[in-house]
Order: C-alpha cells, then structure tokens, then sequence
C-alpha cells in the first residue's frame, strides 16, 4: 500500500500514545529521583518491566501452544496471523544468528543507552538534554539514507529539521555548548549513538520475530548487564525506606514507559520504518512542557507555544506521501 495520505493511521494513534506515556513519565518520576538515586531507580524498573516481558512471552507462547490444535473461526487453515496478534508472538525458530543480534540489542541499546541517558541528564542540563535527543530523528534519517534501506524524502528532512528547531524552541533556547555540561553531553550523546543503533539493529529481527520478543529478550539481557554494572548506586538503597507513591511510580513507569512504549516503538519500526517513526520522539518534549504546566503549574508563554506548533509541524511533514515500509516477511 503507498501513496499520499493524510489520514492518521492507527500506528499514528499508537505513536502519540508513546509520546504521552514518554513526555508525563519524566513529570512522574522527578519526585522519584529526589528520593533515590537515579541509576538505583532505574535498575529497579528494568527489573520489573523485564520481569513482566518475561511473564507475557511465556503466556503468549502457551496460548499460541494450545491453540495451535484448534482452528480459530473465521480464519482459514495456514493464514497469516493478525497484525496485532504478529506484535505478540511469532511462529519463526529464534537462530544462533538471532540470539547474536539480540545479544548485541542487550548490550548496546539496552545496557549501555540506559546507563549513559541517566547519567548523561543528571550531568547536563535538561535544555542541552531535549536538544541532543532530537538529533536522533536526523541520524537515523542520514543513517537508513546512505544506506538505501529506507527512502528518505525532502519533506521528511524539512519536517526533521523543522522539528528540531522547535525542540530548540520549547526548551527555552537554553541550549548551550561547552562550560561544566560537556562531559553530560558527551555523555547523553553517546545514549543518543546508542538508541540509533539499538532502533536500526532491531529492525531485521522484526522480519521474523514478534516486537514484544525482540524488546523482551534484549531487555532482559540489558537487565542482566546493566544491574551488576549500577551495584554501587543499588547497594546503599534500603529497601524499607521506599515510599509506597515510589514504588507505584517504579512499577508505572517500568510497564508503561518501558514495555508498553517500546512495544509501540517497535510495532511502528516494523510498520512504517525507522525514519519515520524516530520523528515522533521529538514529541516527547512537547508533551513534557505542557505535562509541566498542568500538574507542575509552571507557565506556558507564546514562544513554547510555537516551538510546540513547529514541533508538530514537522512531525506532519514528514507523514506527508508517506508511503508503508513495512519490512519485508523472510
């Protein structure tokens, strides 16, 4: 299916929904980091969100066992699965060629990007932050173009950039280069080279395999890694001395931000492509700033709101005769 569309898709419909999840998570968890030690939460939600990945891949896969014998009504014998039953399960064997790519998924986009964004935002400033991460569109864009796997447009590289600028603009133009920040943002953009890859790497396990598997699996291997690598930040926590509002907002934002969200990611990488859905991210800023005026109180001027309209904006543009790029079944 390709051509001009302007109708939002359902992928759109669940792309927005990452961005509230991602823009309000921040707003959730700052008083978290105000109890406890940023990386020490952070390996507390890996934690549970790779606990939960785990639980819904084995129920998925003794559903699918039990129901593999008995043909489902309304669907011929030998039909391919639903789309959104695909984003769950898949029939294909995991190869060594696949745990290897997964591996590198665990390491790299799971380990190392979450340890390098936590400590990247608590050494810069928030500005410099919001700026870094919405490059991200822009390198995966270059990225999928030089290497001919996903056709880029003009409109897409005008609504990218258009996008970023907005960023710049909601953040307060407060972005600056050097000074005190610059290991935070050597650091923060080490996370955005990470997520780069971990995006662009997932993508030809998604011609096989499920989006909760892939992110499940190599999440539990990030989760394997990351917490003996944060034991010094884990060890002094004490346990008792948790509040229960933290440990709901650990437990929120393990299964929304982490495994709903990335799901959506993922579903989206498979649907429409990497380029195109890495845009969306720079949403995520906008719905922080205005998630901050609602339950923070802070103040909402004219110039946040036209960052937040080029933002968009951008984001439009490159959906403008966007054609599906769905990957390719094997």
């Amino acid at each position: 299916m390709s051509g001009t569309s302007w109708r939002l898709a359902p992928i759109d419909v669940l792309l927005l929904l990452m961005t509230l999840i991602w823009g309000t998570n921040y707003v959730i968890v700052k008083h978290a980091f105000t109890e406890m030690d940023p990386q020490a939460f952070n390996a507390l939600r890996m934690i549970v969100a790779s606990a939960t990945f785990a639980a819904v891949m084995v129920w998925v896969r003794w559903r699918a066992g039990s129901s593999r014998a008995r043909p489902v009504r309304g669907v011929p014998a030998g039909a391919k699965p639903h789309a959104i039953g695909s984003i769950f399960h898949s029939t294909e064997r995991i190869t060594g060629r696949d745990w290897a790519g997964l591996l590198g998924l665990g390491v790299v986009g799971q380990c190392m990007y979450q340890y390098f964004f936590i400590a990247g935002l608590s050494q810069t400033s928030v500005a410099n932050s919001a700026l870094l991460v919405a490059v991200t569109p822009v390198l995966i864009a270059m990225t999928t173009a030089l290497s001919g796997e996903e056709p880029v447009s003009w409109t897409h590289w005008a609504g990218a950039a258009l996008s970023v600028a907005g960023v710049y603009i909601v953040v307060g133009l407060g972005a600056s280069v050097g000074g005190s920040s610059l290991r935070g943002d050597a650091t923060m953009l080490a996370a955005v080279v990470c997520w780069t890859i971990y995006t662009l790497g997932a993508r030809p396990l998604m011609r096989r395999h499920s989006p909760v598997g892939v992110t499940g699996l190599s999440m539990l291997i990030g989760c394997v890694l990351y917490v003996p690598a944060v034991w010094p930040h884990l060890r002094p926590l004490e346990v008792g001395r948790i509040t229960a509002m933290t440990w709901v907002t650990i437990v929120y934002s393990a299964l929304f931000a982490l495994c709903i969200a990335y799901t959506i990611w993922y579903a989206a990488v498979r649907e429409i492509g990497s380029a195109r859905t890495s845009i969306y991210s720079n949403l995520v800023p906008v719905v922080a700033m205005l998630a901050a005026v609602i339950f923070l109180g802070e103040s909402l001027g004219l110039r946040k709101l036209l960052g937040a309209a080029a933002v968009l904006a951008g984001v439009g543009l490159t959906r403008v005769r966007a054609e599906k790029v769905a990957a390719p079944a094997e």
